[in-house]
């Protein structure tokens, strides 16, 4: 939650995640390991790319089989990557546990996001922290699944 520990983990984390994703099968990540958080896969379309690109997230059970996601970006400046590729490409594909499923992603606002963000905090505490630490509005997405 510190600056200096959100710089370093901004930087690594992902990649650990992504390694132990790999060789765990999908079905953990170094941060469930270090922090008992559950992690999944998100994979949007790339904004400017159009191609696929996945992310490991911490995602916020919410209610109705929804998600949450905190675009903090550990606090920094600018929104993550991944942000700007669900506002071009809301549909995107959750994979946790070794399962894949589809999700049509929105930012939330008023007393919906103010629901949605008090949830992530009681997930993860860091979030206030990171909100503290930037000058803009950190996103709140919440991804409703399809079908």
């Amino acid at each position: 939650m510190s600056a200096v520990g959100a710089q370093i983990m901004a930087r690594v984390m992902h990649h650990l995640d992504k390694l132990v994703l790999k060789v765990s099968n999908g079905r953990s990540t170094a941060t469930t390991f270090l922090a008992g958080l559950q992690i999944l896969n998100l994979t949007t379309i790339g904004a400017k790319s159009g191609q696929p690109r996945t992310v490991p997230l911490l995602a916020v059970p919410f209610k109705n089989e929804q998600l949450v996601l905190i675009a903090s970006n550990w606090g920094q400046q600018k929104n993550p990557a991944w942000y700007y590729n669900i506002c071009a490409n809301p549909e995107v594909t959750v994979t946790r546990n070794g399962r894949s499923q589809t999700y049509l992603a929105r930012e939330t606002e008023g007393d919906e996001r103010a629901a949605c963000w008090q949830t992530a905090v009681e997930t993860y505490p860091g979030y206030p922290a990171y909100e503290r630490r930037t000058s803009r509005r950190i996103p709140v997405i919440l991804l409703t699944p399809t079908g």
